[in-house]
């Protein structure tokens, strides 16, 4: 299982990408067209072209992870547009999973305790 904490960076990957895909080519996804190292720890999205899935790939230091949510029905309606990924906080990342809006206003990602 896939622990986001709030420390975790997440790159969205705005070009959808072949469902059949695995981890050895999500990695080179990474590193040729989103410019990042898939080393790197960070949570990288990518959204399948129906729309109807997201793949999450993850190095824990050990080895890749890689997760895959399909919705039984609908489709995942909110992806950024533009520039070829867009990165995204911890708790936008978990609306996103829910197949809902990151960009919704939300409680404050930090707040001073007394």
């Amino acid at each position: 299982m896939i622990q986001i904490t709030p420390q975790m960076r997440v790159l969205v990957a705005v070009e959808a990408i072949d469902g059949r895909k695995g981890i050895d080519s999500l990695a080179a996804l990474c590193r040729d067209k989103l410019q990042a190292d898939p080393f790197s720890g960070w949570l990288f999205i990518f959204r399948t072209r129906s729309a109807h899935a997201i793949k999450i790939l993850c190095y824990d230091g050990q080895g890749f992870w890689l997760a895959q949510k399909r919705l039984s029905e609908g489709r995942f309606r909110w992806w950024p547009q533009g520039d070829v990924s867009r990165t995204l906080e911890a708790h936008q990342a978990l609306l996103l999973l829910a197949a809902g809006n990151p960009e919704t206003a939300a409680a404050p990602v930090w707040r001073k305790v007394s």
